[in-house]
């Protein structure tokens, strides 16, 4: 049942990482995005990673921590592109 949990857990939290990667590819904007916020995340999802290969649960929800891992990676990179974008546009 734990199992369970954390898999609904990480499918709630997954659906919004593609959005938020879609909105900064569409955007091309940083408006409302949190480096601090996003850095918090990526640390939380590789604790989540090392506790399960710690832990010796390696099981198919630790998929769902690398996808995860890896939009939060993506939008942070995205980040960083859009910031350079929008003070070129003011320069």
């Amino acid at each position: 049942m734990v199992v369970f949990f954390e898999t609904l857990m990480l499918i709630c939290f997954g659906v919004s990482w593609p959005i938020s990667v879609y909105k900064s590819l569409t955007s091309g904007s940083t408006k409302g995005k949190s480096v601090v916020f996003t850095i918090a995340i990526i640390i939380g999802y590789i604790a989540g990673i090392a506790g399960k290969i710690v832990g010796g649960n390696i099981n198919y929800v630790l998929v769902l921590y690398f996808i995860n891992l890896a939009f939060v990676s993506v939008d942070f990179a995205l980040y960083f592109i859009n910031r350079r974008k929008e003070k070129n546009r003011r320069a």
